[in-house]
């Protein structure tokens, strides 16, 4: 009894000696993956962050969708093909190079969670959560006591990274006076700052709810409609699509800005479906042009019922957090009317030029109206498309071709806006000489995709010899632009547009790049990337004056 006691007391105390090592050693490693990680945040600006993350995450779904089998056993897709499925679906491109219904329930779900995490609206939210928590951070100094333990300087957070902001030209004008340096005075500034950081972290939580609570509407609108309108279900039922897949993965890649459909006909199918269409025309404009506009009428809707300071202080020092997608009123109102004003264009000239056209002839007035609304609205930068677009006029393809190049925050701002706007500028510090170096030698936008292009020639230019009618220039150009504006749109590829019929050529559903060669897909992956990320370089090519 006396052994059994005395065994009993070791294993009690080697268990709490063990156990105090594990957690010693657990705290050990937290705190250096928080240390490091702080570290690499300190030196790595917002492009490498969401570059990385992109890479990551467009790795990760490779991995997954390899992992798993297609619908299919008679066709199974390259890894290229599969790699650069996963980076259109991260980067909410919608490039396609194998047809969507090859893919089995779980790949597509697979890739709803990748664009679900990929759109900017989801990215957009989490950059302002990081933020609070590093200011929080920051304020608290509970990371800086540990890193202290560890002989790291305590001010080592004071260069701030704040993911997925972006500074925006509109915002460095303004400064509050209360860091007017003559008139200093600690405790306002120490209260402005906590109402900043509970602003940044309200504003969080408006756009998770905006993510949320628009999607959810979405999917179960969509998912009634499919379930009342049997034309519409009776095309699921014949392509094996479950119901719930199909709502899920069209609402989240349609708020996403993706454009992908789990049909191979994207949204051609459903073109008689008017309804359907009406339905994910908010979710194409909530989710990407008139994002910044919804979004700050949100917080000013909230702010009547609660979190009223958090919400006077966005409402009126809204460029204080720097914060990309949070405009002031007055660039709000203007992008409003700017969407609206290149819709009602692009509406106007496709229907003069494309009413009586093939494409349309199947259906009446009402669903030709809806049909065309749908389709302009979605060449900035969704992407899914009721019509064939080789089949549509070079002036109605021409415009679709500028939609798709402008950033999706293009407004009109009159002159006398923007001399209010740029009020302080002069006053700006003095970039350092490197920086002012790497400024010189940036390109503009469009010198890029002109580069883009001239390398795509040259990786395809045996089958621009050989099969000139689908590997035209125009082609080339429609990819590459739909590929940096994350459109998705495609003129797709044609056996009978063959000057010398193989007999072997078959006509498959997905867009021109999957006829591509490996090299010619490669820098449309590079194009993709490029553009997911070209709000970080809307102002290249400073340097070059055309006089």
């Amino acid at each position: 009894m006396v052994v059994v006691s005395y065994l009993g007391n070791k294993l009690q105390q080697l268990y709490n000696s063990s156990f105090f090592a594990i957690s010693c050693f657990c705290r050990f490693i937290w705190l250096l993956l928080t240390c490091f990680s702080h570290y690499v945040l300190q030196r790595m600006n917002h492009f490498s962050i969401e570059l990385f993350y992109f890479l990551f995450l467009s790795s990760i779904g490779f991995l997954i969708l390899n992992s798993t089998h297609p619908r299919t056993t008679k066709f199974t897709p390259k890894k290229l093909d599969l790699f650069f499925t996963s980076v259109s679906a991260s980067t909410v491109s919608s490039m396609s190079v194998v047809e969507m219904e090859v893919f089995s329930n779980t790949q597509l779900i697979i890739m709803t969670i990748l664009m679900f995490i990929g759109g900017e609206v989801f990215t957009s939210m989490v950059g302002l959560h990081v933020s609070h928590h590093q200011r929080s951070v920051k304020k608290g100094g509970r990371v800086n006591d540990s890193m202290s333990d560890l002989g790291i300087p305590a001010n080592f957070h004071d260069q701030q990274i704040e993911l997925g902001t972006i500074a925006n030209p509109e915002f460095e004008s303004s400064k509050s006076d209360i860091f007017d340096f003559g008139n200093y005075d600690p405790e306002p500034v120490a209260h402005t700052e906590e109402l900043k950081c509970k602003s940044i972290k309200f504003l969080g939580f408006v756009a998770l709810g905006y993510l949320f609570v628009v999607q959810i509407l979405g999917v179960v609108s969509v998912l009634v409609y499919l379930n009342v309108i049997s034309s519409a279900k009776k095309v699921l039922e014949q392509k094996g699509l479950k119901t719930f897949t199909f709502s899920l993965f069209t609402v989240v890649s349609t708020f996403g800005s993706c454009g992908f459909v789990p049909t191979n006909e994207n949204m051609m199918v459903f073109r008689k479906n008017s309804g359907l269409l009406l339905l994910l025309i908010p979710q194409i404009l909530l989710g990407n042009n008139l994002y910044p506009s919804a979004l700050r009428f949100s917080v000013w809707a909230i702010g009547k019922f609660k979190k009223k300071a958090e919400t006077r202080y966005l409402l009126n020092n809204g460029h204080d957090i720097r914060f990309h997608h949070f405009l002031s009123h007055l660039h709000s109102s203007y992008l409003v009317v700017t969407v609206l004003g290149f819709i009602l264009v692009q509406f106007v000239l496709f229907s003069a030029l494309e009413w009586g056209s093939d494409s349309l002839n199947a259906l009446n007035h009402y669903q030709k109206f809806i049909g065309v609304l749908f389709q302009t609205i979605n060449t900035r930068h969704t992407g899914e498309t009721i019509v064939d677009l080789s089949t549509i006029g070079a002036a109605s393809l021409v415009l679709i071709v500028v939609m798709m190049y402008l950033p999706p925050y293009t407004s009109f701002l009159p002159l006398s806006a923007k001399g209010i706007k740029c009020q302080g500028n002069s006053d700006q510090r003095k970039k350092k000489s490197n920086k002012v170096l790497l400024d010189n030698l940036v390109f503009s936008q469009l010198s890029y995709l002109v580069i883009f292009i001239i390398l795509v020639c040259i990786t395809e230019r045996k089958k621009i010899k050989q099969d000139p009618l689908n590997f035209n220039v125009l082609n080339i150009i429609v990819e590459v632009i739909s590929a940096y504006g994350n459109v998705g749109f495609t003129m797709g590829y044609s056996c009978d547009r063959l000057l010398k019929p193989d007999g072997v050529c078959e006509n498959k559903w997905y867009g021109f790049s999957g006829k591509w060669s490996d090299e010619g897909k490669l820098i449309l992956i590079v194009v993709m990337f490029f553009g997911r990320l070209k709000k970080f370089n809307m102002t290249g090519g400073k340097a070059w004056k055309l006089l």
